[in-house]
């Protein structure tokens, strides 16, 4: 009739479809999921700790594994083993996020973590360089965790509460890069440490990199347990069936079959199209580069601030020792746990992330060139600042990587998220295996410039740093970053 206009397609939800059933729940639980938001955090852990972890260590084992001839050859093949897990997360990432919107977020999940626990077992126990390059790059090949568990952790929650889930996401993250290390450089060569705990004649005497990789492998291992009770998120809408349509009386809204014929129909069409035109969605592919940009700043950054923490004061450093740089990471961890978790949803929601990212991205470039400033001090109030500096940048770090993650999962429906968070893994991956080496170079490079006229020593470093950061903050700005449609 004129003047009366009803939907032309109501909200319908499929009786055998996990992603109905937690949309349900979602409608009829407004608060925060704070026990899907457990299983993001568990999951996103997991993910990183074997990320991280070998940095500690990786000089020690390679040298031990015997394939350098020389001293000064061991980092060009410590290099080939830290880059091999980038590399094998790049090649696949996509081939999860594809997994992951086909079969479902949790079993690609289930898969990532029980590859953790057999390959960073088997490559702890490596007895020779190539066995140690290959369970690594294995292993990166079959984590396609942080892409699905992206897609999850904003699946999970009703959109007020996406910043708070993909906060989770980068904290987990950060939290993950700090306490890797942390379980490599304390657990690493147990036998020469802990004598008296570990014998030189017992398992990890004679495989003394094992015990960081074990323990890594059995919070995998409770992990994948844990995820057995994961609930799935995606919508199954294919396959519909007469029985289906006879018996629904737990699908609300649903007045009759047709009805719910034309929205899988419609369903499924979108979901079609829009897999042809995802690398045409320039929102998303821009915020994937800028967020690749922004990563090679981060991986390089964490590779220097240990490299320069530890070298000596003559050439600028900071000679810390390992439980130094153990504690201002410590103390980095907790605060960050603190600010993405109360203080950063509330931000986001009166700036936008993309003002967020390019404040914090700001404010990171003086604070990295003061570093060289900062070795200028000794003592506790050397301490005080380098604790408080390195707890700043990691929190500013963190909240560009949350905006950005809401600008990519916004950019996408649901049955999209899966392959568009792969494409990010994929191309965050490059940047980031790049970073060490770029970093390591530069690093070397400058330790040799002590006198040079023109930023001398690490100057130069923490300038180079600040370079790329800057050409994030640009490609943050029209006409190269779209934001997504509301």
């Amino acid at each position: 009739m004129a003047g009366r206009e009803e939907p032309l397609l109501k909200k319908v939800y499929y009786e055998n479809c996990p992603g109905c059933r937690q949309e349900k729940l979602l409608e009829q639980r407004p608060g925060i999921p704070l026990m899907e938001f457990f299983y993001v955090w568990i999951v996103v852990l997991c993910a990183v700790l074997p990320v991280s972890s070998l940095f500690p260590f990786l000089y020690f084992m390679t040298r031990d594994l015997h394939i350098a001839k020389r001293d000064q050859d061991i980092a060009y093949y410590a290099g080939y083993i830290g880059a091999s897990f980038m590399f094998g997360r790049a090649l696949t990432s996509i081939f999860w996020g594809v997994m992951a919107d086909r079969y479902g977020r949790k079993p690609v999940i289930m898969i990532g973590s029980v590859s953790i626990v057999v390959l960073n077992t088997l490559f702890g126990l490596s007895t020779n360089f190539w066995m140690a390059v290959i369970t690594r790059f294995l292993l990166g090949s079959a984590n396609g965790l942080l892409g699905p568990v992206k897609a999850y952790a904003t699946e999970v929650c009703r959109k007020e509460h996406h910043a708070i889930g993909l906060s989770i996401v980068s904290t987990s993250w950060g939290i993950g890069l700090i306490i890797g290390p942390a379980l490599g450089g304390f657990l690493a060569q147990p036998a020469e440490k802990y004598p008296k705990i570990f014998s030189q004649n017992s398992l990890f005497g004679k495989f003394p990199y094992f015990l960081p990789c074990l323990c890594i492998s059995v919070f995998a291992l409770a992990v994948t347990i844990s995820c057995l009770w994961l609930p799935e998120t995606l919508h199954k809408h294919s396959g519909l069936k007469k029985e289906d349509c006879d018996s629904s009386d737990d699908i609300e809204a649903t007045p009759n079959c047709s009805e719910l014929k034309e929205y899988v129909k419609g369903s499924e069409k979108k979901g079609a199209s829009s897999n042809e035109s995802l690398l045409k969605n320039w929102p998303l592919m821009s915020s994937i580069i800028v967020y690749s940009i922004f990563s090679l700043h981060d991986m390089a950054y964490t590779e220097i601030f240990s490299l320069w923490a530890l070298s000596d004061r003559e050439y600028g450093g900071l000679s810390f020792s390992t439980e130094d740089v153990g504690q201002a990471l410590a103390v980095s961890g907790f605060g960050l746990f603190v600010f993405q978790l109360s203080l950063y949803p509330k931000v986001e929601r009166i700036l936008g992330p993309v003002t967020v990212a390019r404040i914090a991205a700001a404010l990171s470039i003086p604070l990295l060139q003061s570093y060289p400033f900062i070795a200028m001090l000794s003592g506790l109030t050397l301490s005080l600042v380098i604790n408080c500096a390195s707890l700043l940048k990691f929190v500013l770090d963190v909240s560009v990587a949350t905006g950005l993650f809401l600008l990519q999962n916004h950019a996408v429906d649901q049955h999209q998220r899966g392959a568009a968070n792969g494409i990010s893994m994929t191309s965050m991956s490059l940047f980031k295996a790049v970073g060490p080496a770029g970093g390591g170079a530069v690093f070397a490079w400058a330790q040799k410039r002590q006198k040079a006229s023109f930023l001398p020593g690490d100057q130069m470093v923490f300038f180079m740093l600040n370079l790329v950061e800057f050409l994030g903050i640009v490609c943050t700005f029209k006409p190269f970053l779209a934001l997504p449609k509301k």
